[in-house]
């Protein structure tokens, strides 16, 4: 889940302030990602499987494409509902494109990413979980697979429990780490 989710949210921020911050680019980007986003990661699986086999590789794209177009939409937006005084104001004072984006448009719609990381790391939990109960032979949701054919109620109560608590620390973790980077927006 680590590897899916960290390539879909980089992936998400750069092409989301490429997007967010160029007409041309969101022109031609946006109306494509905007087909593929409703469709949901789960219906790929069976796609995935062949092409990817039972891999783990497999499972990274799932979870990148469950993250990829929420950070994405999350960022260009923020992107392009950047406070337009701010920006009015690096301008008269002569900064160039790139000081304008590093010093106005990202510490400005970084709140606005952040919502769509941390909102995307949920969905790489229950992306993964769909994943692994689609073909594989280890993790969490597989376990809870196994159990469950067994009849092991109580350990498919148990494998939920940790489930929930690995994404409960993630998310907790996340906010902490949210507060601290973003101190200027709370």
């Amino acid at each position: 889940m680590v590897i899916g989710y960290s390539v879909g949210a980089a992936v998400g921020v750069v092409i989301g302030v490429l997007t967010g911050g160029s007409a041309i680019l969101s022109g031609l980007l946006t109306p494509i990602f905007q087909l593929l986003r409703p469709i949901p990661p789960i219906a790929f699986v069976p796609i995935v499987i062949v092409w990817f086999g039972l891999t783990e590789l497999g499972k990274w794209f799932l979870v990148f494409w469950g993250v990829f177009f929420t950070v994405w939409l999350a960022t260009h937006m923020g992107v392009q509902r950047v406070t337009e005084t701010l920006v009015r104001a690096a301008q008269s004072l002569g900064a160039t494109r790139w000081q304008l984006l590093w010093t106005v448009q990202l510490p400005d719609a970084l709140p606005v990413i952040f919502v769509g990381l941390r909102t995307s790391l949920s969905i790489a939990f229950y992306t993964l979980v769909a994943a692994e109960l689609a073909g594989a032979y280890a993790g969490i949701a597989y376990r809870l697979e196994v159990t469950q054919q067994n009849m092991q109620i109580g350990h498919m109560m148990a494998g939920l429990l940790v489930l929930g608590f690995i994404s409960t620390v993630s998310d907790r973790l996340f906010q902490s780490a949210s507060r601290r980077l973003l101190h200027w927006s709370t």
